[in-house]
């Protein structure tokens, strides 16, 4: 296909144009806590992210293998494990024949999605038909800032505030720049949060869309592993209020109102209008428009405003068009800020139905495409939902957000 076949339809799923870029599946391997205690202890990065991939094409065995463009892995820090080029690496050891070609990618938290947003590009365009793009983070083996080394003239020159090199400090930031976001709401928010997840566990919602992943811990026998380590169900307000805060002195921020420090990887499958109809595909979401934006580095967690600005007025909608939003949980100080500045309730029944990373964890590069995964079952639920976003912070200042659209909704596909 080529680029000017994009107003090409079909009589199969003709509201579809040959360029539309559209959601097929998303997986991820069960998300587990980083370090010597942790479910991965002991397991490699990559053969994590093969995990993911293997299981996302075996769900999906209307894909001939060789009809993949391209394969996109997201790291954070692209050393050792989560070096040598992931998206090639992991294609090779997934068995994906060695014609399929594949890249590693890095946008902090936001990876996995910036995999999803530059091979959907690559779609848009008529360069690909179908790639996979996804994310993996083994903080355990790779803690965040490991081997980091920042140019000294970030601090000299004043080129960002000090605070902004670590995440925590930022998350403090944004509490002083709003007040009104009380520790009080951040925990409670936190304690929601880990409610809703421990609920959507028990309506089987999560599960489906994991991938058993056997791991062997050093001096142990195997496991399978077939649900997420991290989430603390029956977190009360009292269990957060004895929770130091260890950013600041009187602080605000604590472990309970945080994603916790997590290993996992997530894949997608991701292809064109005109590679749904060829394959007889059933696409779960539609891409509308997606954006990336940068903020003050010392307040990244605001970054979601400015980036869903950009891409509602890319996509011609409004906020209130949105019916789901799917909001990575970093700090809960920054979904808050994000709600209070389009006036939206912490408690709508809208935002993060299944939870959201303070609860299931944020194994960074890799949580964009968990969002969407999520977003796509609830586009299935939910059919009365036309539109509906995933957004995150991203480190050193920036936010990045992708607009969705249901294909089970009466209006789907419409230019009206």
């Amino acid at each position: 296909m080529t680029a000017n076949a994009s107003t090409v339809r079909n009589s199969a799923h003709p509201s579809l144009d040959d360029r539309d870029v559209v959601f097929i599946d998303g997986v991820r391997t069960p998300f587990g806590k980083a370090g010597d205690k942790g479910i991965y202890h002991g397991t490699r990065a990559d053969d994590l992210a093969v995990k993911a991939v293997r299981g996302l094409l075996e769900r999906n065995p209307e894909v001939p293998a060789e009809k993949i463009d391209e394969i996109s892995i997201a790291a954070t820090t692209q050393t050792g494990d989560q070096g040598l080029t992931l998206g090639r690496t992991v294609g090779l050891l997934s068995g994906i024949p060695q014609s399929v070609p594949g890249f590693a990618i890095d946008r902090m938290c936001a990876g996995a999605m910036t995999a999803v947003t530059a091979t959907a590009g690559g779609i848009a365009f008529g360069a690909y038909d179908v790639v996979v793009a996804g994310g993996v983070e083994h903080m355990g083996n790779h803690p965040m800032g490991a081997g980091a080394d920042p140019n000294p003239r970030f601090l000299s020159e004043r080129i960002v505030d000090p605070q902004a090199l670590n995440m925590g400090n930022t998350a403090e930031n944004l509490h002083d720049r709003f007040p009104a976001i009380t520790k009080e709401r951040a925990d409670r928010y936190a304690v929601a949060s880990q409610a809703k997840l421990a609920k959507a566990y028990e309506n089987q919602q999560i599960q489906a869309d994991l991938i058993p992943v056997a791991a062997k811990r050093p001096g142990e026998g195997w496991a399978v592993n077939t649900v997420d380590e991290p989430p603390r169900p029956g977190t009360t307000m009292e269990s957060l209020a004895e929770l130091r805060t260890p950013f600041r002195a009187h602080g605000r921020v604590t472990a309970g109102n945080a994603a916790g420090l997590n290993d996992g990887a997530t894949a997608a499958l991701l292809a064109s209008g005109a590679a749904v109809r060829e394959l007889g595909l059933e696409p779960k979401m539609r891409m509308v428009s997606f954006a990336f934006s940068g903020v003050e580095p010392d307040v990244m967690g605001y970054g979601p405003v400015p980036s869903t600005e950009k891409a509602l007025a890319k996509a011609g909608l409004d906020i209130n068009d949105i019916g789901l939003f799917e909001i990575n949980e970093a700090f809960a100080v920054q979904v808050l800020s994000f709600l209070d500045y389009y006036g939206i309730d912490q408690d709508d029944e809208r935002v993060n139905r299944y939870g959201g990373a303070i609860a299931v964890g944020h194994p960074l590069a890799s949580s964009g495409v968990r969002l969407m995964s999520q977003l796509a079952r609830q586009f299935s639920e939910d059919h009365s939902v036309r539109y509906g976003i995933t957004t995150m912070c991203i480190g050193l200042g920036m936010g990045g957000t992708v607009i969705w659209e249901n294909p089970n909704h009466s209006d789907f596909g419409s230019k009206a």
